[in-house]
């Protein structure tokens, strides 16, 4: 079976400095791969070259098995992303968000989607707000409903819980078990909140100094390395590489 995502020697340098050294991996479909490191290990830079908005210096990306720089807007298509760090456009209303970014992926019976993705992800209640005066919660879920209006076959989460209070990171968590559950959607997630990582990944990728350092599935990295959790485990692997 082909794989939705296909990492292959991929690295990226900046002159002398590479920020991603020659990392290979494979997302299964209905799979949710953790990629997890310090600040500045390659996470990002990694999820910028699977969007196409970096160019690898060398290495491939498949999508569905088709390298993604021969057919880039094709492949784009079956990709969609969240990250605390891209906000939408703040003028315009949640619904008009929505509707953008759902012509821009060609989104076949759009107001259907819509209604879908406000009854599932309680977007009723400020819908036609402006998207600008919504409280950081409330941006969150419109940011995922942006990230899975196209159905996508690969979804990359950057952060999606960051700075998020318990209730709402835990709704967010809840809605992407039982999205997948529904949908067979392919995850990448990168997080710094080692329990949602544990909760929801079955296999993790270590990173740091843009190498990924080890890899498993957090019961086998807890086991390998004796520690209790993962957050043992990131603080071992973090500081032996340091």
């Amino acid at each position: 079976m082909v794989n939705p995502l296909e990492i292959i020697n991929l690295s990226k340098a900046y002159d002398a400095k590479e920020a991603v050294k020659n990392i290979s991996f494979k997302l299964r479909q209905n799979e949710i791969i953790g990629i997890l490191g310090p600040n500045g290990c390659g996470k990002t830079t990694t999820i910028g070259m699977i969007l196409g908005l970096l160019k690898p210096t060398k290495g491939k990306i498949l999508i569905n098995g088709i390298e993604i720089e021969s057919q880039r807007v094709d492949l784009l298509n079956k990709l969609n992303f969240i990250s605390p760090y891209i906000e939408l456009p703040k003028k315009l209303t949640v619904k008009q968000n929505l509707e953008v970014y759902g012509r821009l992926y060609d989104v076949k019976k759009l107001k259907l989607q819509i209604d879908y993705l406000c009854e599932k992800l309680r977007l009723y209640e400020f819908i036609n707000k402006i998207t600008g005066e919504l409280s950081s919660g409330q941006k969150n879920r419109v940011s995922l409903a942006k990230s899975i209006i196209n159905d996508p076959t690969v979804l990359l989460l950057d952060e999606p819980t960051a700075s998020l209070d318990p209730e709402t990171g835990d709704f967010v968590r809840s809605f992407l078990e039982e999205y997948q559950r529904e949908k067979k959607t392919s995850i990448l997630l990168a997080s710094h909140n080692m329990s949602e990582v544990e909760r929801l990944c079955s296999s993790v990728l270590m990173m740091n100094k843009g190498a990924i350092i080890d890899q498993g599935t957090p019961s086998e990295l807890i086991k390998k390395h004796g520690r209790k959790n993962m957050e043992e485990v990131f603080l071992k692997l973090t500081r032996e590489t340091i």
